[in-house]
């Protein structure tokens, strides 16, 4: 296992072949520990991860607080409807307060893109060994979805032994709202550092044709970009096109509440044009796996017979490799020593 150089996980722009590796080694590691007997592991005993969730979440939290208590770690939630924040308490406050209470790793969610940065620059000011983990900002990243998303992937190429180099000249085809998605940005910036070639298909209201430059620069506050050579991105904006010769197919939750903001018309529609179906699938030639982070919208971005046929839709699965992934994740960022302290 390489040397660890993240302080905190914030997006996957920043993570090298080496970290991705890292990642899915660990969590293989972790998916192997027998189901019955002794569950939990002492790995950090003692520790304190808080998850501060500031908007709705199932997988995420629940997997994130599984995932400690399956390292042995206490775990604080926070509720932001019985929290400080109806008394006008910032969110950088909030997560400060828990520091102070002892966190060691502070799992962040917001609808604003800005927030874990936030909390994490404030937490660097004081010097605080106290990590942050993004669990979704906004529109811009959702790290421990692009990770588990890949190692579900390199797994199911490879499941012995998972590894990056599964997905070098793969063909992924991500399909959806990707406008709105930070599932999308960070699977874009996962995929392609792996060697795998991104085709991204939806309706041209949801896909802007910016897309294709997107891992061309490193992100604001990014010197460099750590992979020297990434896969490509091209954008498509039919399925029929999109489909032939995929290695693998995601699609992405349609967000109804953009029916009322005029970027979609009609959800049927949608569904005929976009929806993945066995149909649809036969047009990839061979049998691939689909894949979905949820929650899905049923008979939209999915239809029911295809959500249900387990022999390719791997919905459960990346359920499932969420807990491993997360406990990879807590793990590296608490026990490993960081280049950076």
């Amino acid at each position: 296992m390489s040397n660890w150089n993240h302080r905190h996980i914030l997006d996957l722009a920043a993570f090298s072949i080496a970290d991705f590796d890292s990642v899915i080694e660990l969590a293989h590691r972790f998916r192997s520990i027998p189901k019955t007997g002794a569950r939990r592991l002492p790995a950090l005993q003692g520790r304190l991860v808080a998850t501060l969730f500031f908007e709705p979440s199932t997988r995420t939290r629940s997997s994130f607080e599984l995932a400690a208590k399956s390292l042995s770690a206490d775990v604080q939630s926070f509720t932001p409807a019985t929290s400080s924040l109806s008394k006008g308490e910032t969110p950088v406050d909030t997560a400060l307060t828990y520091v102070a209470m002892g966190a060691d790793v502070l799992v962040i969610r917001h609808n604003s893109s800005s927030i874990p940065q936030r909390i994490a620059n404030a937490l660097d000011q004081t010097n605080s060994n106290t990590r942050v983990l993004n669990g979704g900002d906004g529109l811009h990243s959702h790290p421990s979805q692009g990770l588990l998303d890949l190692y579900t992937l390199a797994s199911h190429f490879n499941p012995q032994k998972p590894s990056s180099k599964e997905l070098n000249g793969k063909k992924i085809v991500i399909v959806g709202d990707i406008l709105h998605s930070r599932v999308a940005r960070s699977n874009i910036w996962s995929l392609t550092a792996c060697g795998a070639d991104v085709i991204l298909c939806g309706p041209p209201s949801l896909l802007p044709d910016t897309f294709k430059a997107f891992v061309d620069e490193p992100p604001p506050g990014q010197k460099k970009d750590p992979v020297k050579k990434r896969g490509d991105i091209k954008i498509l904006y039919s399925l029929e096109e999109a489909l032939p010769e995929a290695d693998a197919v995601m699609a992405l939750r349609l967000q109804k509440e953009r029916m009322s903001q005029n970027l979609l018309t009609d959800l049927d529609q949608y569904h005929l044009d976009y929806g993945l179906t066995h149909h649809q699938l036969k047009l990839c030639g061979r049998h691939v796996p689909v894949l979905h982070p949820g929650p899905v919208n049923r008979g939209i971005e999915l239809s029911g017979d295809l959500l249900d046929d387990k022999s390719i839709c791997l919905v459960d699965k990346q359920v499932q490799n969420g807990i491993p992934i997360r406990m990879a994740l807590l793990y590296l960022m608490t026990k490993m020593k960081s280049a950076l302290d």
